[in-house]
């Protein structure tokens, strides 16, 4: 028997996906244990970029809790 824990499950995750409006551009959500914890504010113009600002949201996230802040 395999007993699931906090620590089995990656504390977050990024999604990323394309906007219908403007076409063309992806937006990103932050989720922690699937929980939402922050969403893109603006799109982005390509799959990679909207990547890249949410690991960076990520990094913020992660800084600012080791320092107490949130």
């Amino acid at each position: 028997m395999t007993v699931m824990t906090d620590e089995s499950i990656p504390p977050y995750s990024i999604e990323v996906a394309p906007l219908t409006k403007p076409a063309g551009q992806f937006q990103w959500a932050i989720r922690k244990r699937g929980k939402l914890v922050e969403r893109s504010d603006r799109p982005h113009v390509s799959q990679a970029k909207a990547h890249a600002s949410a690991l960076a949201a990520v990094e913020r996230d992660l800084h600012a809790g080791a320092s107490g802040r949130r």
